[in-house]
């Protein structure tokens, strides 16, 4: 597969994932956290390292808006609750296994 194909789909299925995620407001970030080691503000925190590396000039909030279809502040008014114990502690537990995230201290 040549490398023009291959971004191609990658990008696609990076559409994708953030199209469903757009659906899935039900789901919290802590339990994506817990449960895949990412979620959707590390999805944020990619892109706006990979924007950053191709020399382009973004910020993490327009990151942030991108894979959310909002501003952050709506996402929390509109669908963020807060965070039981169980998860709090859960969450901890799983402090190893989150995702690496290149450019996080960006953010």
């Amino acid at each position: 597969m040549d490398e023009t194909t291959r971004t191609r789909l990658e990008a696609a299925a990076f559409r994708g994932l953030v199209a469903h995620l757009r659906q899935r407001t039900d789901v919290q970030n802590i339990d994506l956290m817990n449960l895949a080691g990412f979620c959707r503000n590390c999805l944020s925190k990619w892109y706006l390292a990979a924007a950053d590396e191709q020399g382009l000039e973004m910020d993490y909030e327009r990151a942030r808006e991108i894979v959310y279809g909002m501003t952050y502040d709506e996402w929390k008014r509109d669908y963020q609750h807060e965070a039981g114990e169980e998860q709090k502690a859960a969450f901890e537990a799983t402090k190893p296994l989150h995702a690496k995230i290149s450019g996080h201290s960006k953010a």
